[in-house]
């Protein structure tokens, strides 16, 4: 099980991350936006491609899921931080904070 703390622990560490107010959530920003942790601390979402959040879905369906809309399309995945460990939660974060690190917009 992970924490808010955690998140905020972890995505911070990662090189140039920095968090701002994004709407409801808190947003982890390099030079774009890769992640946002939901107020209430339970689930978080990554900027993910379509394929790693295909991936990540199928591999384990109780902790990623593809957002509802268009930007789940777009390869947004949300995150149950009470079903993933903080060495997981690590390494997707960095999946995505290697998505965040261009100014670039991935094709999808």
């Amino acid at each position: 099980m992970a924490t808010a703390a955690d998140v905020r622990k972890l995505a911070l560490a990662l090189e140039g991350t920095t968090e701002h107010p994004h709407f409801d959530r808190a947003a982890f920003k390099v030079v774009r936006i890769y992640a946002t942790l939901a107020g209430d601390g339970k689930s978080l979402n990554l900027n993910l491609t379509p394929e790693e959040q295909e991936f990540k879905t199928l591999l384990a369906p109780e902790i990623y899921t593809q957002l509802p809309n268009k930007w789940g399309l777009a390869g947004w995945t949300s995150v149950d931080l009470r079903a993933i460990g903080k060495s997981e939660l690590g390494d997707a974060l960095k999946m995505a904070w290697e998505h965040g690190r261009t100014k670039t917009v991935r094709k999808r």
